[in-house]
């Protein structure tokens, strides 16, 4: 018989949800503050769209760099780690043995019987090097992110993000209020998407986006308007 579930969990995670999401809010925020400020400054429609445009791919470009490099220097560490790890089951597999069974101690098992479970663990050379990398590291070796997906999977929710409150004003739109309606919408459905891995309820979330958007996009606008009469 098998074991009956009495309950289930969320990702706790967030797996690729968590990480789209907040790219994409983040081209959200950042293009509707970098519009609102141009057209505060009585910028025409086409300017306004060829500052969103560059806005865009400057942000993309820079959040896909960033992200590659992040991920792929933490990759590079802890496979630096592993190696050490490696390198110590084979020079010194009696330590590890016993680095092991303290482990299993520890958590309350008998001396004996942690020795005994440790041995049996240790006794593929892979096996016994995922379970030190995950004791020690907190982390297995199959478990490391890709640079590269992080990079295309940063490059591609930013530019959604960037492109909303874009779009109308590619579409003819002369005015900033059809952006501001977009991109504060899509705020809202992306703060509610991310309650899904929090505590919170999905209109408490996707208001407090809906409210931070609308608050940079003020502020810029504001700015743009101040710095436009200044310097005009």
């Amino acid at each position: 018989m098998s074991a009956e579930a009495h309950h289930s969990h969320r990702d706790v995670t967030g797996g690729w949800l968590r990480p789209s999401v907040f790219g994409a809010m983040d081209g959200l925020v950042s293009n509707l503050g970098l519009i609102s400020g141009v057209a505060g400054s009585s910028a025409s429609s086409h300017a306004v769209a060829v500052a969103g445009m560059a806005g865009l791919a400057a942000g993309a470009f820079s959040m896909a760099a960033g992200e590659y490099t992040s991920v792929a220097s933490q990759r590079e560490l802890v496979l630096a780690e592993i190696d050490v790890e490696r390198r110590e089951l084979i020079r010194h597999p009696s330590d590890e043995l016993a680095e092991l069974t303290e482990v299993y101690v520890r958590r309350g098992v008998e001396p004996e019987l942690a020795r005994e479970v440790a041995r049996q663990l240790s006794v593929d050379p892979e096996q016994a090097l995922e379970i030190h990398a995950r004791e020690e590291l907190g982390v297995g070796p199959a478990d490391l992110p890709s640079p590269g997906v992080a990079a295309v999977s940063s490059f591609g929710s930013f530019a959604v993000g960037a492109l909303l409150p874009l779009l109308p004003y590619l579409l003819g739109a002369a005015s900033l209020w059809p952006a501001v309606v977009i991109a504060l919408v899509g705020l809202f459905l992306c703060g509610a998407v991310v309650s899904r891995v929090t505590a919170r309820s999905w209109w408490y979330g996707g208001l407090r986006q809906l409210l931070l958007g609308a608050g940079a996009a003020a502020l810029t606008y504001g700015l743009g308007a101040l710095l436009g009469t200044s310097l005009g």
